[in-house]
């Protein structure tokens, strides 16, 4: 990776991660948030409605941002990035409120499986922790093809 390609990465990274919490604890509604996670038709559509606020933001963010830093981002990669951090953030949302069910599902299962289980039911922060971490991996994947 050439030094012009890690300062890319860099930049994008920190303006994705950025629009992600402006996105997720300032633009998304308390409907979205207490609704996404149910299993039924509302929740599908209150998580889509959010991710959808949520790629906005971040494309937006990441346009602007790179504008104003002078940065070259190809639009192929830069979608491919998008589509990356909404399906994962999508996959990740509709898991919310099951954190502690006795059969878990999508991440809280893979956690379980990675030892995470006992953790989960302990403590009380563990399930935003587990799903900030999962959207930090998939922002950083998602830099990575954007800065590519």
């Amino acid at each position: 990776m050439t030094t012009t390609r890690a300062a890319r990465f860099a930049a994008v990274y920190a303006l994705l991660r950025a629009a992600a919490d402006v996105a997720d604890h300032w633009i998304q509604t308390d409907h979205q948030a207490t609704a996404k996670g149910q299993a039924d038709t509302a929740g599908r559509r209150a998580c889509a409605a959010h991710v959808a606020t949520y790629t906005a933001v971040q494309g937006a963010v990441l346009v602007a941002g790179a504008r104003v830093l002078g940065v070259r981002l190809r639009p192929v990669p830069v979608a491919a990035a998008l589509t990356l951090s909404a399906a994962s953030h999508y996959f990740a949302d509709r898991q919310g409120g099951h954190w502690r069910e006795s059969e878990p599902r999508g991440i809280v299962r893979l956690a379980h499986a990675t030892g995470g289980g006992n953790w989960l039911q302990r403590d009380p922060q563990a399930g935003y922790l587990l799903d900030q971490a999962w959207h930090h991996a998939f922002e950083a994947a998602a830099a990575l093809i954007a800065s590519a």
